[in-house]
């Protein structure tokens, strides 16, 4: 059995949806397609696809395998191109990660230019507010914010953001700004991370390397930062969010951030992928592009709405 020319068929069959489709992108009859995935299965001893009346579905096993078939057939591609001595521009299927914010609002611009720029690479973004495995769920490359705690993945930093207490004009107004950590304790705070029944927030002590521990009392507790802001820009309460979630409402007024001398330090902004050489001519591509452009666009946001 050529094994190659199975996984090309069984990613064709997986793409097109049918067996009979696939036959046709490949222009293969359907017997020899039907045979060769019959093939597959018996040399891998296990099913890779649910055949039914109405539409084919992949098992687990054969959705895992697919995808790593995808990533073997590229390589050999790119292999096939080198020994050829071919400079064509990249080409393939690229996966991306992010954080669901900073992702919709600083990765998917980029990704969007770098699309217009590579019309042989198509993107699939993984936007969750997770640290997705990168080698077990085949993704190419992802963004992180925060120290990164896998030695073997390669970093490049992009930026840094800021964690910012903010809250509405007309809240600071009625219950006063506060002036230090400890004027939390009678705020109304917002809280979305963790929801713990007893939350509390970090500060730095102001030209120490100490830090300090505010225990805050929590009137909302929500699962995301859209709707701690849009609570915060109600006039509920006091929030704590990374600096590019707030930077539009503080751009428009609706919010102030507060207390931005005793901010914990920045928490690092990283374009992270895995150590493999060389690395695919269409991650090389998208690394060139992206990580200066996400320099820029950090850049723009890190001293955004500073207040003392």
């Amino acid at each position: 059995m050529d094994r190659l020319e199975a996984m090309s068929i069984l990613v064709a069959v997986a793409e097109a949806g049918s067996l009979t489709a696939a036959s046709r992108k490949l222009r293969v009859p359907l017997p020899t397609v039907s045979r060769k995935l019959a093939e597959l299965e018996a040399h891998l001893d296990t099913r890779l696809i649910i055949r039914s009346t109405r539409k084919l579905t992949l098992t687990d096993a054969g959705g895992a395998y697919v995808a790593a078939c995808k990533h073997i057939l590229e390589q050999v591609g790119e292999a096939e191109r080198a020994a050829a001595g071919e400079y064509s521009s990249p080409r393939g299927d690229l996966v991306v990660t992010a954080p669901i914010v900073f992702g919709r609002l600083h990765v998917l611009p980029v990704v969007t230019d770098f699309l217009a720029a590579f019309a042989d690479i198509d993107v699939r973004m993984l936007l969750a507010d997770r640290n997705v495995h990168l080698i077990d769920d085949h993704i190419d490359a992802a963004v992180r914010i925060g120290a990164l705690s896998d030695g073997s993945l390669v970093a490049t930093r992009v930026g840094s953001v800021r964690r910012v207490v903010c809250a509405s004009p007309g809240y600071l107004t009625r219950h006063g700004t506060p002036k230090s950590p400890a004027d939390l304790a009678t705020a109304d705070c917002i809280t979305f991370e963790g929801l713990a029944p007893s939350p509390s927030w970090k500060f730095a002590v102001p030209d120490t390397a100490a830090e300090q521990t505010v225990a805050i009392r929590s009137r909302l507790a929500v699962n995301t930062a859209e709707a701690a802001l849009d609570a915060a820009v109600a006039g509920l309460g006091v929030t704590r969010v990374f600096s590019y979630q707030a930077a539009r409402a503080v751009k428009d007024g609706t919010l102030r951030i507060v207390l931005s001398r005793y901010e914990p330090p920045p928490l690092p902004v990283s374009v992270v992928h895995a150590n493999q050489a060389p690395l695919p001519r269409k991650l090389r591509a998208f690394l060139d592009f992206a990580v200066p452009r996400l320099r820029q666009r950090t850049a723009r946001v890190a001293l955004a709405g500073r207040s003392k």
